[in-house]
């Protein structure tokens, strides 16, 4: 792996159970890792002896809290939104030109592609992973995007005919974020902060993309302790819907998610949230 990037898994209170990091390992990654947590995390030394002093950065929460916009006044340091942020300011520090910013509860890496009438899926082995992120960092530059992003399992609901692989990239990145050190992104809000950002500076130009090719797994939300599991418990998914709806109410509004647990969730109107890109064809000669 090259040696201008690392992954960067954001954690707080799980030192004995970071599933992204077996994940990782599992899956044949040999590249660079850090875990980045807060100075208010309690087991911040269980960090340092179950992985090694030199994978373990420390920030300042409230230093991150005073430079961010959490669009409330809730005074809740129990977000991710600060340590989204100051991975920026952590990979500069490192050193780093890229990096991949990863929760820490991912199960599974999977290829997704058409079986048949099915959308099937296969995990990656070797050194696979490696040169899937070699080629997310490929499509980063190209594309000029802010960030680039795996799909998640509600993208791929309804399957072959759900219509979202048939369209290769979605104009989102949630989750897992590919990102350049000279391209920073300003996260906001309390929860929901990677719809709202997405969504906010997506209607201003900027470019998200999700790449369907690839799926993360992530363990079933709230099912975890520590992290944002105990705010989440504490106010479901109501409060979490409406912060990216105050940010771009011309666009977002609150449904209903149904599966076997129906909960809130946001409906984005994508024809009032991003600009278009056109296909070439449509250029006109000079």
């Amino acid at each position: 792996m090259r040696d201008d990037f690392a992954v960067l898994i954001l954690t707080h209170g799980r030192a004995d159970n970071v599933v992204t990091m077996k994940t990782l390992q599992r899956q044949g990654y040999s590249g660079k890792w850090y875990m980045v947590i807060d100075d208010e995390d309690d087991m911040a030394d269980d960090y340092r002896r179950n992985f090694g002093e030199e994978h373990i950065v420390t920030f300042c929460k409230q230093e991150a809290v005073d430079r961010a916009d959490t669009m409330d006044n809730l005074d809740e340091h129990r977000a991710i939104l600060y340590a989204r942020n100051e991975s920026f300011r952590i990979a500069r520090d490192l050193g780093l030109k890229y990096f991949l910013m990863l929760d820490d509860d991912y199960s599974d890496f999977l290829f997704r592609f058409p079986e048949g009438k099915k959308l099937a899926s296969k995990t990656p082995r070797g050194k696979t992973l490696e040169r899937i992120f070699e080629a997310m960092l490929g499509f980063l530059d190209a594309s000029g995007a802010a960030t680039v992003a795996f799909a998640q399992g509600g993208d791929f609901i309804g399957g072959l005919r759900g219509g979202n692989f048939k369209k290769r990239l979605l104009r989102k990145a949630m989750n897992s974020f590919f990102c350049r050190v000279d391209r920073p992104i300003q996260f906001r809000g309390t929860m929901n902060e990677d719809v709202t950002t997405y969504t906010t500076l997506g209607s201003r130009g900027e470019l998200f993309f999700t790449f369907v090719d690839v799926h993360i797994i992530q363990i079933p939300t709230q099912s975890l302790g520590g992290g944002m599991t105990a705010a989440y418990r504490e106010s479901g998914t109501y409060l979490k819907t409406f912060y990216s709806v105050m940010s771009m109410p011309s666009c977002i509004k609150v449904g209903m998610m149904y599966s076997k647990n129906s909960r809130i969730h946001h409906r984005i109107d994508w024809e009032c949230c991003v600009p278009k890109i056109l296909n070439e064809k449509y250029r006109k000669e000079r």
